[in-house]
Formats: C-alpha cells, sequence, structure tokens
C-alpha cells in the first residue's frame, strides 16, 4: 500500500468520525437541567424607588422575561414555577461622577438598583436575595430627559444579564 491509498484511507476514517459524531454546546449561560426544571415564574417588579421614570418598570419586566424566554427552553408559568424570580426596583438616581476644570460637572452618573429574590423550588440551597446595580454616564452638557430612554435602556439590559448569570447560568 503506496503513501497515497494510505492518505485517502485516513481521510475517509476521519470525514466518517467527524460526521458520526457531533457536539452540541449553547454559548447563552445557561446551564439548566431541564428534565428536572422546567418552568420559572417571574414576577413584575414594582418601583420602590422615591425618584422614578413611569417607563422604567415596564421596560425592566419585559426584558427580564424576555432574557428567560430567548435564552432557555423554560415555559413561564403566572405561579408554582420550578423556579421563580422577584423583587422591585429599589432605587433610581443620577450623582455627579466627574468634575470639570472650572468646577463644574462634568458627566453625570445614572444607576438602577434592584432587589431580586430567586427561589430554586428543585434545588433550595441555590436560593438567594441579593441586590443588583448598573450604571451609565452621561455628559452633563445633555438634559437627562434627552438621554433618559437610551441610558435606562442599556442599565436594564445589564441587569437582566446579571440577574440571568446570578439565577440559571452558575457562573
Amino acid at each position: 500500500m503506496d503513501w497515497t491509498s494510505k492518505t485517502r484511507i485516513g481521510l475517509c476514517i476521519a470525514v466518517l468520525l467527524l460526521t458520526a459524531c457531533s457536539v452540541s454546546y449553547k454559548f447563552n449561560g445557561a446551564s439548566i437541567d431541564y428534565t428536572k426544571t422546567k418552568t420559572i415564574q417571574i414576577a413584575d417588579f414594582p418601583i420602590r424607588s422615591s425618584y422614578v421614570w413611569g417607563p422604567m418598570g415596564p421596560i425592566f419586566n419585559n426584558q427580564l422575561k424576555d432574557v428567560y424566554a430567548r435564552q432557555t427552553r423554560l415555559q413561564q408559568v403566572k405561579r408554582n414555577g420550578d423556579l421563580k424570580v422577584e423583587g422591585e426596583i429599589t432605587q433610581y438616581q443620577q450623582r455627579n461622577k466627574s468634575v470639570s476644570s472650572e468646577g463644574y460637572s462634568a458627566q453625570t452618573e445614572l444607576s438602577i438598583t434592584v432587589n431580586v429574590r430567586f427561589t430554586n423550588n428543585v434545588n433550595h440551597q441555590e436560593d438567594f436575595e441579593r441586590q443588583f446595580t448598573a450604571v451609565q454616564s452621561y455628559e452633563t452638557t445633555q438634559s437627562l430627559a434627552s438621554v433618559q430612554e437610551e441610558l435606562v435602556t442599556q442599565i436594564v439590559k445589564d441587569l437582566c444579564d446579571q440577574i440571568f448569570n446570578a439565577t440559571v447560568a452558575n457562573w
């Protein structure tokens, strides 16, 4: 048997092995045993902050539910979920972040804090209550009203990713 024949046989074997075996891995971060955990209950988070922007609540609640719908196969239920996510938006605030050389505020920081209670009815050792905070900055030359929707959307995305990772990603 010459080198060309050996190479062809080796390639055929390699192709057969590669097509016979396949590995599937999701990069969404979820590590859920779907044989035990099938449902999730996500309560709407009420706003308990003294400073409020009206659309913030619906934006947060919808995004949180969407993250679990897109990145897991869990069925969302109204009650008795295998997993339960609930809590409240506890803080919405802005504060000066940096000062210019003239002594005036140059950047303002907008932050949202949510308190989350997570219950895993399949494994109660994973239960927790924790606060999550996300922050975005904007130039003080801009009014909050002109950047608020974009900043809140970015902050909410960050918060939802943090909550998702803490509850089902086991990072």
